[in-house]
């Protein structure tokens, strides 16, 4: 039977399975590294050894020249005219009419010429110094190989010394079918590696417990991994990058080294925020953060290609109780051994803030405390990415949704049939009109006033269904739709200036 590799542990399996058979359950839309034996080939090159009683010289051979069989035939001669600028050794016969003229030669040049321009008295002629004369060379070609190795020894070479023989330089290369795939019917073969996914283990997780110095740039990188996939976004020949974050801002905690299996993220630039896992070893940089290391499937990182969506695992995961019921707070705290202080008692209450707020912080202290609300304050809401992703990014920027399950806006008021909150977009942030309402704006539809008015970041939301106006009382060129109110009774109860809280969920 077939005997396999799948992340490193060595399988027996039977004739003709496929990759879905010893892999059930794995994510078609998944891509995994699949390593086929490694075979060896043997091949001859240009390069011919020559050993001397003085040592030994590598040469390569002049295309065109007959070189090879020329050097193939020769062993056992001896030194012949000898001085600063050139060792010969012959005679031996070859066929070729002597040019009768003085040509150039360079240091490290082999030449052919012959004595008496009688090519029956041929010599090899290995040149020690760049040179013009007439050794009686052919009219043409008459530099058969060059000296690429053991210089040294051509120029100790003296008349008592011999050429013990000629071989030629046998290559032996290494090669392997090193590539990922999603295909699952592919059959695997004897000595066929499988790679599924990629582990990490995030920086400050050590033996004796956790060192929070990394604490926020590693709770980014597993905000962006949260969801298990490393979407490759980017490739070069020295990393692989995903952008999931790319424009978030991240602390410089920790520089160093940018070794292979290096996990950082980017502290500056347009990619700040983006996360990128080193292939090869390079010198620090001062705009990257290191947040972890990869401890399995550094080889599935040198083979994906750009647009690959990976699997990976990361050692610790998030401890975010922000968005759970107070019960399922206590459930995963103690699972982790946390001991939890709630501000107040109730199991159906929400969390909404955790204290530490890192990760590695609540695993270094072994305690967190909670600010839990009553669920009925939660409002639900779902945010459509594929017709408004640039609103709907800002709008998780300004509420907190992009770093937890529940965001925040105060409310600014309510009149007639509309409720408005109010959001503090950036100067710099531009809130572009993208999927403005066309006729008629339904009820409890989340929208965001744009560019085009003057209450730019307004966010809104009607009661009931308008054909005039969009949810912020603006026309329907200066809205931007960016989602759904699940829970609009919750929205009437909301009093101006109080603080609304928000769930996302996600489709």
């Amino acid at each position: 039977m077939p005997t396999i590799h799948i992340d490193g542990n060595l399988i027996e399996v039977q004739q003709g399975v496929t990759v879905d058979d010893v892999l059930p359950g794995r994510d078609p839309d998944l891509c995994i590294g699949i390593i086929r034996p490694i075979t060896v080939s043997r091949s001859e090159t240009k390069e011919f050894l020559i050993k001397t009683t003085a040592g030994e010289m590598v040469v390569e051979t002049m295309p065109e020249t007959g070189a090879g069989e020329i050097l193939s035939n020769l062993s056992g001669i001896k030194s012949g005219w000898l001085d600063l600028q050139v060792a010969s050794f012959g005679p031996f016969s070859s066929s070729f009419t002597p040019s009768r003229k003085p040509s150039r030669y360079d240091r490290g040049d082999l030449a052919l010429g012959c004595g008496g321009y009688d090519p029956a008295r041929s010599f090899l002629v290995f040149c020690k110094k760049t040179h013009a004369a007439d050794h009686g060379g052919p009219t043409e070609k008459g530099v058969i190989a060059k000296v690429i190795s053991g210089m040294g020894v051509m120029d100790r070479l003296s008349p008592s010394d011999t050429i013990i023989s000629v071989e030629p330089v046998i290559s032996f290369a290494e090669s392997s079918d090193a590539r990922t795939i999603t295909d699952g019917s592919i059959v695997v073969e004897e000595g066929m590696e499988l790679i599924t996914h990629i582990s990490v283990r995030a920086e400050g997780v050590n033996p004796v417990g956790y060192d929070p110095g990394a604490a926020v740039s590693v709770d980014r990188m597993l905000l962006a991994l949260r969801d298990s996939v490393f979407t490759v976004d980017g490739k070069l020949s020295n990393h692989i990058r995903c952008d999931l974050l790319a424009g978030t801002d991240v602390p410089c905690e920790k520089c160093s080294g940018r070794r292979e299996g290096t996990v950082l993220m980017r502290t500056s630039g347009k990619k700040r925020g983006s996360i990128y896992i080193f292939t090869q070893d390079l010198p620090r940089s001062l705009a990257h953060t290191v947040v972890g290391n990869v401890v399995h499937g550094i080889e599935l990182c040198k083979i994906a290609k750009q647009g690959d969506r990976l699997q990976i695992k990361i050692e610790p995961g998030m401890f975010d109780l922000v968005g759970m019921s107070l019960a399922q707070a206590r459930k995963v705290a103690e699972e982790q051994h946390i001991a939890l202080i709630a501000d107040t008692e109730g199991d159906d209450r929400i969390v909404i803030c955790q204290n530490p707020v890192t990760t590695l912080e609540v695993l270094s202290h072994r305690t967190v405390s909670v600010i839990t609300i009553p669920d009925k304050q939660v409002i639900s809401i779902t945010l459509d990415d594929k017709r408004a992703p640039l609103t709907c990014k800002i709008f998780r920027e300004v509420t907190g949704l992009k770093y937890h399950v529940i965001g925040r806006l105060p409310m600014l008021f309510s009149f007639d049939e509309v409720t408005l909150f109010k959001s503090k977009i950036p100067k710099t942030t531009n809130v572009i009109p993208e999927n403005t309402p066309e006729s008629k704006v339904d009820a409890g539809v989340l929208a965001m006033t744009n560019d085009s008015c003057k209450g730019v970041g307004i966010v809104g939301v009607r009661s009931v269904d308008s054909s005039e106006f969009g949810p912020t009382s603006e026309p329907f060129s200066g809205t931007n739709m960016i989602g759904t109110v699940i829970d609009m009774e919750k929205i009437a109860g909301l009093e101006e200036g109080e603080t609304a809280f928000f769930r996302e969920v996600r489709q």
